[in-house]
């Protein structure tokens, strides 16, 4: 049976209302456990978690922040969002009427997201670019925003600290960062630079990527900033700005806020879910190179001695 293309707009703007009506309900949630943080006294970060449009709670945690941090720009620069609908800023955007600029890889995922019923809606630009060392720093400068930021995100499952690394000349009020738990909180260690890195190709097991948080906060406290803590699945680390800290939000002593994954995301040769966890997955990538970012020297994944 031939399907005409009357059907097809009916079934795509049927799907786009159904869309935005799940979105309104998310939306209105979201509003509640907004106001409720108001009520909340705490300095641990996963004690505001809420998730609309985040993976886990960083809709909560930013809401948390930008209430407390005094914000003068109010947009975001998110890269590794694929199409944008789960994502750290969105919720931003669509509450708080914050300005944006996304990057993914996948010239499918920017297209779904600019066919999304909310794109015209808000301030939003995207661009399909694989991200690399060489190309982040023009890349951003098409934003057009000015360098203080309010939330600069990355999360490109790679070579994230080689990329933050290029971006001493952009000031965001707060930034956030996928940190790789399995490296554990005593080395300050990336994986080398690839501008070609992909995680699943580097390594079966999706263990092998970015960098450990010890290493993302001794540059971030070099940029003058202060790490104020992660989420509790243990992925994620926020820093503030030094000058913007208060006695809300406050910087964590060295050692302090680390969290190991939650999740078990491992895989095996045939991209099966493995389950490995603690040893188990240093284990499985105890050969692979990584880089000590303090001394520059070279060392494995088993020498960090987890």
């Amino acid at each position: 049976m031939r399907i005409g293309w009357d059907a097809i707009k009916q079934s795509i703007l049927t799907g786009l209302k159904l869309d935005r009506r799940f979105d309104d309900l998310k939306m209105n949630q979201g509003q509640i456990l907004a106001f409720q943080q108001l009520s909340q006294s705490s300095k641990n970060l996963a004690d505001f978690e809420f998730r609309v449009f985040s993976q886990w709670g960083e809709d909560g945690i930013l809401q948390f922040l930008t209430r407390n941090v005094q914000i003068r720009n109010k947009t975001f620069i998110e890269f590794g969002v694929e199409d944008f609908f789960e994502s750290n800023c969105r919720y931003l955007m669509m509450k708080d009427l914050w300005s944006g600029f996304v990057i993914d890889g996948s010239a499918a995922n920017i297209k779904r997201l600019q066919s999304s019923y909310f794109y015209w809606r808000y301030q939003i630009q995207s661009k399909a670019s694989f991200v690399t060392a060489e190309n982040i720093c023009a890349l951003l400068d098409e934003s057009g925003f000015d360098k203080e930021l309010g939330v600069l995100s990355i999360d490109l499952d790679g070579i994230d600290y080689h990329i933050l690394d290029k971006l001493k000349d952009w000031r965001p009020g707060i930034l956030i960062v996928e940190y790789n738990a399995t490296f554990g909180n005593s080395h300050a260690v990336t994986v080398p630079y690839d501008p070609e890195f992909q995680r699943s190709r580097k390594h079966h097991s999706n263990l092998y990527f970015g960098a450990s948080l010890p290493a993302f906060r001794h540059l971030a406290s070099e940029r003058g900033y202060g790490f104020v803590g992660t989420n509790s699945m243990g992925s994620n680390a926020f820093f503030v700005r030094r000058d913007l800290l208060n006695a809300v939000v406050v910087e964590m002593g060295p050692g302090e806020g680390y969290r190991d994954f939650v999740f078990r995301e491992s895989r095996d040769a045939r991209g099966r879910l493995t389950f490995l966890s603690g040893r188990d997955r240093i284990k499985e990538i105890a050969a692979l190179p990584l880089i000590d970012v303090i001394s520059g020297e070279s060392m494995t994944v088993a020498e960090l001695g987890l």
